[in-house]
């Protein structure tokens, strides 16, 4: 059996090995979620609208987009205030819904909800990165065009399309 030799290592080599196991890093963390500043917990608690008495309480209605924030500042309407209430009363089960102007609110947030695009309905699991923008704004309305080979009835010049 022949002998196995020892390797030192050298000083200078001893500091690059520490240097280079300082420097790696040793597990990601996930980034915590803020929407302007503030986590979706403290969002939750906030109310959607400020009191009337005191309009300086900070709301849902002050960090969302400004069409966001007109929209909220007229009044939603009857129907968009009975989805949101339905929202709310709503377990884990997927809620079906034809309004798409309504805005995504911090309640929303880990709730299954299916948007009807005009022919359909297409599932969406609210995310954080969500809140601020319209339920409309993740079903889409129009497919793209996909174009096949020249038909019954094409021209004869038709016939001579490059095939790549």
């Amino acid at each position: 059996m022949a002998k196995k030799k020892k390797s030192f290592m050298t000083p200078k080599a001893s500091r690059r090995k520490a240097r280079k196991k300082r420097s790696s890093v040793t597990g990601r963390k996930k980034k915590q979620f803020t929407y302007r500043g503030y986590e979706v917990d403290e969002l939750k608690a906030m109310p959607i609208m400020p009191p009337e008495e005191d309009p300086s309480v900070l709301s849902i209605a002050t960090l969302v987009t400004s069409r966001a924030r007109r929209s909220i500042a007229r009044g939603l309407s009857p129907e968009n205030e009975h989805f949101i209430s339905r929202v709310r009363r709503s377990s884990n089960k997927t809620i079906r819904t034809h309004r798409r102007d309504v805005p995504i609110l911090p309640e929303f947030v880990g709730k299954r909800i299916a948007v009807h695009n005009g022919q359909n309905f297409v599932e969406i699991d609210i995310i954080p990165e969500m809140i601020g923008h319209y339920l409309g704004e993740f079903a889409t309305t129009r497919r793209g065009v996909t174009h096949s080979g020249p038909g019954v009835g094409a021209t004869r010049s038709s016939s001579h399309v490059a095939l790549k």
